[in-house]
């Protein structure tokens, strides 16, 4: 969990009058689209406006406090199961301190995440939490650093940003998926993923997983997709694709569980035996929630536990404090019975 200071105060129709040299009603028409208003001043207040970083309070007039008892949460998709994980765990603090959330789904789009945090800032939040691994747009942390409410960078323990960021290295998962592979005598390795360049957290852990086999001279082949959904589907198709292109390789590393499932269907389909032919490991540790009698070997991660930590950070004092390490979040390999063991 990892801490800066950030700017307290939120910005007024009256900050954005007076810096567009017009009166705090001119700027409310203009802002709602009514009255008449020259054009060349209308294109003036909602220049400066978004140069501020203002938004409207839609619940101002319900509201005695600056803030509510909301805390908006943006987070790729709420049918992920990962974060679906760490929705739980966030709730179960808010819940308990009287707090709602309300959830956007970014889908990895930048543009989407900033319409998202645009509307919830409308209604003057307790605090944000927002997925990291996205390619956030400098307009988005413009309107989170003028805001002034409390903002919690979730999941990516590389890149800590925003108020505070509570995750893990994604580089280290990516070289514990290697290193299980590797202490099997594995040579000949894969990776089977998509979306890699919308999801910077998965691109990180395949540059751990790249580099550490890498560095111990294994070969590695990839199998990707820009678009494709990250589904057991997926994980089907594109295994089967990968093992009829030519050379069979001894280990498969997944982007998710579920794309790891949907690979030893194909391959119990295909007669390939797992793990005496090839080796197949996982990520984040949700395998559980699929009816299998093999147990997927997965990098677990305490997704509960992350969406606790990130509550109580949102909710913690905004007083600065002093920085500690990002990375207070274990993760480790849970073995199944998906990887050869190397006697």
């Amino acid at each position: 969990m990892s801490q800066v200071p950030h700017l307290p105060r939120t910005i007024t129709i009256a900050d954005v009058a007076k810096a567009a040299g017009v009166s705090s009603m001119t700027v409310s028409k203009v802002l709602r689209g009514t009255g008449r208003i020259a054009a060349e001043t209308r294109a003036r207040v909602t220049r400066i406006a978004e140069e501020l970083g203002y938004v409207p309070n839609r619940l101002a007039g319900s509201l005695s406090s600056q803030t509510s008892s909301l805390i908006g949460i943006v987070i790729p998709s709420i049918g992920d199961q990962v974060f679906a994980g760490i929705l739980a765990g966030i709730n179960e603090i808010l819940n308990d301190k009287g707090y709602t959330a309300f959830i956007g789904e970014s889908f990895f789009d930048p543009a989407n995440e900033l319409r998202i945090v645009h509307m919830m800032l409308t209604m003057k939040p307790a605090a944000l939490i927002l997925t990291g691994g996205i390619a956030r747009d400098e307009r988005t942390k413009h309107l989170l650093r003028q805001s002034g409410i409390r903002t919690v960078h979730l999941w990516d323990g590389d890149n800590p940003d925003l108020d505070v960021t509570v995750g893990f290295s994604h580089l280290k998962a990516g070289r514990l998926a290697a290193q299980s592979f590797l202490n099997a005598g594995l040579t000949r390795c894969a990776y089977i993923g998509s979306q890699l360049s919308r999801d910077l957290c998965a691109a990180s852990r395949l540059q751990g997983y790249s580099s550490a086999l890498a560095k111990h001279g294994a070969s590695l082949q990839l199998k990707t997709d820009p678009n494709l959904p990250r589904s057991t589907e997926t994980g089907y198709a594109l295994t089967r694709a990968l093992i009829l292109q030519g050379e069979t390789p001894q280990g498969i590393h997944y982007l998710n569980d579920a794309m790891a499932i949907g690979g030893l269907r194909y391959l119990l389909e295909a007669a390939i035996a797992v793990p005496d032919k090839v080796s197949v490991n996982g990520f984040n540790g949700t395998a559980l929630i699929h009816a299998l009698t093999t147990r997927l070997t997965s990098i677990e991660v305490p997704l509960n536990e992350i969406g606790r930590m990130a509550a109580t950070a949102a909710l913690a004092s905004p007083e600065p404090c002093l920085q500690v390490p990002v990375d207070l979040i274990e993760i480790g390999l849970t073995e199944g019975n998906t990887v050869f063991a190397d006697d």
